[in-house]
């Protein structure tokens, strides 16, 4: 478990996150919404310790943050952020194999379990086929499965990605978040994801945390939140909920 207690970020004075208690089961998938400036990268920074609170606390399985080195942290959670780093003349195999950091250091020789991991991953997000091919010469939903086959290599169980599916078209979104959806639920790894789409959370969630202006809007399920009262307060704007034709399912849509 993921422990937040009283947390508070503030920049130029004023405070961008304000949490009281949090507590988040790393075996889900949680899907974190809001507008630009609701304060999601910023909760998602904390949980991978690329942010500290300037009040509150933090702890997984009981331990504070500060307990853990970074190695230690990167074997419990993997972090993909928003703004991924430039991986020019990396082939997909390589990049991979970057997920095996956090066992067996920076200097040391890569071991045949840890390239058994990373072929392991790559079969699982359908990037083998890939492996000696240049990450950067691949389609963007292409290099974004090679991304999350790193971060399955380095065996952490829970996954943490920012904003994943924005670079991505419509149809390479929903496959993005279909695969994560299968990996949670294949390998009991939590996932927990910052969307700004409400129907792809909608249909891959089992729970949503909705941000609003730093404060925790909307806490629950999917079916908690499909209300049109919540959806508009949420975003600012007029949302209807619509049957979804040949679905047993509704969709959010702009009135």
């Amino acid at each position: 478990m993921l422990e937040l207690s009283d947390i508070r970020v503030s920049r130029q004075g004023r405070d961008i996150l304000t949490l009281g208690q949090l507590t988040l089961a790393t075996n889900e998938m949680t899907v974190i919404l809001g507008h630009n400036g609701s304060g999601k990268s910023t909760l998602m920074k904390l949980l991978a310790r690329q942010l500290l609170p300037d009040e509150g606390q933090l702890k997984l399985r009981g331990q504070d943050f500060s307990a853990y080195s970074q190695r230690m942290l990167a074997r419990e959670i993997a972090f993909l952020p928003q703004q991924l780093p430039v991986v020019a003349g990396m082939t997909v195999q390589d990049l991979v194999l970057q997920g095996r950091y956090p066992w067996r250091g920076l200097l040391s020789r890569l071991t045949v379990e840890d390239r058994s991991y990373a072929q392991e991953a790559m079969a699982q997000t359908d990037v083998l086929k890939y492996a000696d091919q240049m990450t950067d010469l691949l389609s963007g939903g292409e290099r974004q499965r090679a991304w999350v086959a790193m971060l399955l290599a380095q065996q952490s169980p829970l996954l943490l990605l920012d904003e994943p599916t924005s670079a991505l078209d419509l149809s390479h979104q929903y496959e993005l978040m279909s695969l994560l959806y299968e990996l949670n639920r294949d390998t009991g790894r939590g996932v927990v994801v910052i969307l700004h789409d409400i129907n792809l959370a909608m249909r891959y969630a089992d729970r949503v945390l909705a941000l609003k202006q730093g404060v925790l809007a909307c806490d629950g399920t999917p079916a908690q939140l499909l209300c049109e009262h919540t959806l508009s307060n949420l975003y600012g704007i007029d949302i209807r909920l619509c049957a979804h034709p040949g679905r047993d399912e509704v969709v959010a849509v702009v009135a």
